[in-house]
């Protein structure tokens, strides 16, 4: 389930959008799904924002990124978040009928881009940083979105400046969240 979108411009040229998560293989805290939409037009301004691959920049950049996405609300750049929970990971990958973390990111980013479909953004190219084997997960994601070009690759944060974008909201959204974790167990174990 899509957990926020946040889009206050119009999106009815053709758009690119970009897919990043944060939180993928840590013991705490969720996986968040992120995407960053704009349209073609207005790709160039995301280089002026300063967007790059979330691991690259100082918390203070990305925050500062973030911010500038989300509390000015840019009229030209869209996002949409999926917080995915360590206990719905789990209950996903221990279950009878197992789900893997791969279908489990193949799903969020499907989730994404008909999210930002069904809001009106006219998305005609999406760039996904992979998970497992880019060419199957281009294969199966082109499958499902057809008549839209599709590009599926490692990296995807660096090369690709509207997923950069993806990568910060998500990577920003899961550290605050980390930040107002809520400790259940006090205690520790002894392995002696």
């Amino acid at each position: 389930m899509v957990h926020e979108l946040e889009a206050s411009g119009s999106f009815s040229e053709p758009c690119i959008l970009g897919i990043d998560e944060a939180g993928r293989g840590p013991v705490l805290g969720p996986m968040v799904y992120g995407c960053a939409f704009c349209e073609k037009k207005n790709a160039g301004k995301l280089k002026d924002l300063g967007v790059a691959d979330s691991k690259v920049l100082t918390e203070e950049k990305r925050d500062n990124i973030n911010d500038a996405i989300r509390e000015h609300h840019l009229d030209w750049l869209g996002f949409c978040l999926i917080p995915i929970s360590p206990e719905e990971v789990s209950q996903k990958m221990l279950r009878l009928q197992k789900t893997s973390l791969n279908v489990i990111s193949h799903n969020a980013a499907a989730q994404l881009i008909q999210f930002a479909l069904d809001g009106g953004a006219n998305i005609k190219e999406v760039f996904v940083d992979t998970v497992g084997d880019p060419g199957k997960y281009q294969t199966w994601l082109s499958s499902q979105f057809p008549g839209i070009s599709i590009t599926v690759t490692a990296k995807a944060d660096a090369l690709y400046p509207i997923v950069s974008a993806a990568s910060v909201v998500a990577k920003v959204c899961r550290d605050r969240t980390l930040a107002s974790w809520k400790w259940e167990n006090s205690g520790y174990v002894s392995c002696m």
